[in-house]
């Protein structure tokens, strides 16, 4: 059982940070995150919510070149989820080189240079936004339309459809 800040401890200290300088990180981050006054409760009392914000600081206070996330979105309420983009954002201006995967298009239309589209662990189609509408033909297209089409999900959209005008008879 441990509280955050005995967490970004015990992190900083994997990735031998020098211990002044891994306090500073984690209270920035913990501030950051609205968590500065909450960082000596155990972890286990936190909400789904909160314990992603201290996992995302974990991932934070080395100071990464590098940045690997899975959906870091979820379970953040919306102002902290516009924090994580925002400093995504900073982060990659200064350089750092961010993978991020996530089902929410919207984040990868705003956030990515290049994006992948998966299906079924199988590339379908990689280049930035603009590129991959040039690859469908459609200038104007968001994001999801552009992966529900290359991904065959048009079809479920074109069913659905028929299915309501079969009810309006």
């Amino acid at each position: 059982k441990l509280t955050a800040w005995e967490f970004l401890d015990l992190v900083s200290n994997l990735y031998r940070m020098p211990r002044d300088i891994s306090r500073k990180r984690a209270e920035y981050l913990l501030s950051m995150f609205g968590l500065a006054d909450r960082g000596n409760e155990l972890l286990e009392g936190y909400s789904h919510g909160m314990r992603q914000k201290v996992v995302l600081a974990a991932a934070l206070i080395h100071q990464p070149r590098v940045i690997l996330m899975d959906e870091p979105t979820v379970g953040l309420d919306p102002h902290s989820a516009r924090l994580l983009k925002d400093l995504l954002l900073e982060l990659a201006q200064q350089g750092v080189t961010i993978f991020l995967s996530t089902h929410i298009l919207e984040i990868a239309e705003r956030m990515c240079h290049r994006v992948g589209i998966l299906k079924e662990g199988q590339l379908l189609a990689q280049g930035s936004p603009a590129e991959l509408r040039q690859l469908t033909g459609h200038g104007e297209e968001s994001l999801e339309d552009i992966f529900l089409e290359l991904t065959g999900a048009q079809e479920n959209a074109e069913l659905i459809q028929s299915l309501e005008e079969g009810n309006d008879n």
